[in-house]
């Protein structure tokens, strides 16, 4: 998470798009900012709980696969819609699974989940047999646009290798397009050692409401 806010913040100095895949070292759940701590605790037995930087509802983090996206305000992603965004982001991931041979849709409509991501679903969430299995949560602000995304894999299908590889190849197909390895720097690792010791893993952030 504080990485992920340190990356946003450092959006106006980078200058470019930034993709990133990340897993977690123990069983754990975020929740989004708005959510209310209290009513977190009673919804998910798993520990510890981490507020994100974006909205959304409560994500487990126990066998999924993780990501973020940072756009500068020079991207033109940073000039769509939220709910355009959204879509977008799903649509790609959509495409990622197609290539891998697994056929997803998007939610055509919403299902409540009750504060939980993946009980319900939202419009332009990705479906698999009807379930959901790829939600996202965004923030915008005037340094840039930050999008944190989870999978929950399907019981049958690609690896999480080898769908990361098949999202950097949807990109990889628009003429011009290419990745290049991103190596956060010294000022990018000191903020964000600072956001995670002085606010991502402080009981005073994560339970403020």
């Amino acid at each position: 998470m504080a990485l992920d806010e340190a990356l946003l913040e450092a959006l106006p100095r980078l200058g470019h798009p930034v993709l990133r895949f990340y897993d977690w070292t123990e069983r754990a759940a975020s929740f989004g900012y708005f959510q209310h701590f209290a009513e977190i605790q009673r919804l998910t037995p798993l520990r510890p709980l981490v507020r994100r930087p974006t909205a959304g509802g409560l994500v487990p983090h126990d066998a999924d696969w993780t990501y973020s996206l940072a756009f500068p305000t020079s991207a033109t992603w940073y000039e769509l819609t939220a709910r355009e965004s959204y879509r977008r982001v799903h649509e790609w991931i959509q495409a990622a699974f197609s290539q891998l041979g697994l056929a997803t849709t998007l939610a055509a409509g919403a299902k409540s989940g009750a504060g939980q991501c993946f009980v319900g679903y939202e419009e332009s969430d990705l479906l698999w047999e009807e379930n959901k299995i790829a939600g996202a949560a965004q923030r915008r602000r005037r340094d840039g646009l930050l999008i944190q995304g989870s999978i929950q894999p399907p019981r049958v299908g690609p690896s999480r290798i080898d769908w990361q590889r098949a999202m950097r190849a949807v990109v990889e197909a628009n003429p011009g397009v290419r990745w290049m390895e991103f190596i956060p720097d010294k000022a990018l690792q000191v903020r964000a050692e600072e956001l995670a010791k002085r606010k991502y893993s402080q009981p005073e952030y994560n339970q403020k409401r």
